[in-house]
């Protein structure tokens, strides 16, 4: 009875929908944490609201880096710039930056697509690419890392990434040993991540 007394009311089912649409959740999932919301609503409901309005007004995406910002305290990552790094790692979206970094296997600056070049979806034109080689050259990189995930995609992408750079005298590795064919770069482990880098491969012959 309660569930269909949840289901008749709008407001409810509507949130439902948009909760089991978040990675990793599906409808029954959904209805849980809706339940939980409701049963909670000064505690959670109020300022959530309250949070999720402020990040939708004050954070979004860098159109130079694709890292987040905020409109009061601009792109952290971008302001790493003081920090004098020699690496740059590009990888497809926040969430593989945030393992990345997790890991604490990689020192340098991160550049974040914004997704892969795909037939079905995104273009090249879709990516912060040509923001990539503005960076690299601006900054005298040494080298590029390109992290991003060993599916046909992310492949794909790798090899544009590469011949976009082909005319900078900069090293372009890309991630080696350790990637498992198909996987994802926030999915995989420390050790895994470790093995990666470690064992990067040249793609380039930069002098």
């Amino acid at each position: 009875m309660a569930v269909l007394i949840m289901n008749s009311i709008n407001e409810i089912d509507e949130l439902i929908k948009l909760i089991s649409k978040l990675p990793g959740l599906g409808p029954k999932s959904a209805k849980r944490i809706v339940l939980k919301l409701i049963n909670n609503r000064d505690e959670l409901v109020k300022p959530m609201a309250s949070i999720l309005a402020k990040v939708y007004k004050n954070v979004s995406r860098c159109n130079f880096c694709g890292a987040l910002k905020s409109h009061s305290s601009g792109c952290l990552n971008c302001e790493k710039i003081n920090e004098k790094f020699d690496k740059i790692c590009v990888v497809e979206d926040i969430a593989d930056q945030w393992s990345i970094e997790n890991s604490n296997i990689f020192q340098g600056y991160f550049h974040i697509l914004g997704g892969t070049i795909s037939s079905v979806g995104q273009r090249k034109e879709d990516l912060l690419i040509n923001s990539l080689v503005e960076r690299v050259k601006k900054e005298n990189i040494d080298e590029v890392i390109i992290a991003t995930s060993a599916t046909v995609e992310g492949q794909t992408t790798a090899y544009y990434i590469q011949d976009s750079l082909k005319n900078i005298k900069t090293k372009v590795t890309k991630l080696a040993q350790g990637l498992p064919v198909g996987g994802e770069i926030e999915s995989l482990d420390d050790g895994t991540l470790f093995s990666a880098f470690r064992n990067r491969s040249k793609l380039n012959s930069s002098s």
